[in-house]
């Protein structure tokens, strides 16, 4: 672990608002919300009357009434991230990216070239500021998690370095929902314990915090309390999952509303997965109800799947113990599926039947297997919920007879005059004759 801070967090701030203001100077320094249904983000003038992301638009709008909701413009996100991207990449490879807006970045072996960690950071903020016209905040430190909680602190558009001797200090004043990987469920748990700030989480005896938060979280929670990070940054990141969700609005839950969506985001869960060769052992369901409150479950299996049938049964079986955990409630907003705990699948081994009870749960048995019919999606095989039709050969063309037709010809135009304004119905016969249809190409023989 380095003993000097070199590590920058770099964070657009407020990012997809601040689009839209640089989009439409008519919004700026107006209290504005990117979304609809749901605020997806909010400006800063929108965040002072409590307006945050992921609230509900009414409760966004009862707390500011004259709050002005904009529709999404995903490629202008898509274009102006990479672009403020790109202008760390111009002073080192080392780049983490870890969302569409915020990136770590290593400038340790770059220091000679540019100056130290403070002017590059300096120097990307003002040039992103501007060629880009966006606001950007950034913490430098010397792991990856305090170079986090530092732009976090230097938000609105600021800058924080911390320094290495002093870095526990920093660190202990600051409220507990800084941490990465504190969300509200994990910082309600705590505050009901008295723990309100980093300080205190890092004097809690951690069998404390085990039974608290269970042993994984506890433990990883107390290192990062005391600056005890050694990851470092990695450029690529292997995929640890897959996965789709569906925003419904208000619907009624019921299996005639859920099941359909269920089986679409398993397919596209899992023909992304086939696509790549991977399969999972961990399937998981999120079920959000009206009042913007969010249920998951999860079922982890022996082996790993990617086929869309046994992914979709088991997120419909999820999602029915989700409802019948929670009775009261009788509409849904939202669903989505993932698949977890990926590994490499070449080929899938064929199995005998044997009548066990998971049979139809595993990939090589025939229940696995066996594909749903529907419409075939192109290169997914037999394990799409569209495929069947890739079983079927191609036919010779059939003879095609012209039935009789019934035309009207009331007030029409048509090869009859004669029927035109008699407002009576005529039956035209034709001759019963055969047809080849049209060659598919050039070269097959009609």
């Amino acid at each position: 672990m380095s003993t000097e801070a070199t590590i920058l967090h770099a964070d657009l701030d407020s990012f997809y608002a601040s689009v839209e203001q640089l989009l439409n100077p008519d919004l700026r320094g107006k209290a504005m919300a990117v979304g609809g249904g749901v605020v997806l983000a909010a400006s800063y003038e929108a965040k002072a009357f409590g307006v945050r992301g992921g609230m509900s638009g009414r409760k966004a709008r009862e707390l500011c009434p004259h709050l002005l909701f904009v529709r999404g413009n995903f490629d202008q996100y898509q274009r102006l991230g990479d672009a403020a991207i790109a202008v760390l990449e111009d002073y080192t490879p080392l780049i983490e990216r870890i969302s569409i807006d915020e990136a770590f970045a290593d400038v340790a072996g770059c220091t000679h070239l540019f100056g130290s960690p403070r002017e590059i950071a300096e120097t990307v903020r003002r040039r992103v500021r501007d060629e880009l016209g966006l606001p950007i905040s950034v913490g430098v430190a010397r792991t990856k998690h305090l170079a986090k909680v530092a732009s976090q602190v230097a938000k609105p558009d600021g800058l924080v370095v911390v320094n290495p001797a002093t870095e526990l200090d920093f660190l202990h004043d600051l409220p507990v929902g800084l941490m990465w990987g504190v969300g509200p469920v994990t910082e309600g748990k705590l505050k009901a314990e008295g723990i309100l700030t980093i300080g205190q989480l890092a004097n809690t005896p951690g069998r404390s915090l085990r039974g608290l938060l269970g042993d994984a979280a506890g433990e990883k929670l107390s290192d990062l309390a005391w600056n005890r990070d050694t990851r470092a940054i990695v450029r690529e990141h292997r995929a640890r999952s897959a996965g789709a969700q569906s925003a419904l609005g208000r619907q009624p839950a019921t299996e005639a509303v859920f099941k359909p969506v269920l089986q679409h985001l398993a397919d596209r869960v899992t023909s992304r997965l086939r696509a790549k060769s991977l399969a999972g052992r961990t399937i998981t369901v999120r079920v959000r109800f009206a009042d913007m409150r969010a249920v998951t479950r999860a079922m982890t299996l022996d082996a790993p799947v990617s086929a869309t049938l046994i992914v979709a049964e088991i997120a419909e079986e999820l999602v029915r113990q989700a409802l019948a955990d929670h009775p009261k409630e009788r509409t849904i907003s939202l669903l989505a599926v993932s698949v977890s705990h990926i590994e490499e699948q070449r080929q899938i081994q064929l199995e005998l039947s044997l009548g066990l009870d998971d049979e139809k749960r595993r990939p090589g048995s025939r229940q696995g297997c066996r594909p749903l019919v529907g419409r075939p999606r192109h290169g997914q095989g037999p394990h799409s919920l569209r495929p069947r039709l890739h079983r079927l050969r191609r036919r010779p063309p059939r003879a095609q007879k012209l039935r009789p037709r019934r035309f009207s010809r009331a007030g029409r135009k048509g090869p009859w005059p004669e029927l035109a304004g008699t407002g009576k119905q005529s039956l035209v016969l034709f001759c019963p004759l055969v047809v080849s249809p049209m060659p598919r190409n050039p070269r097959q023989k009609a």
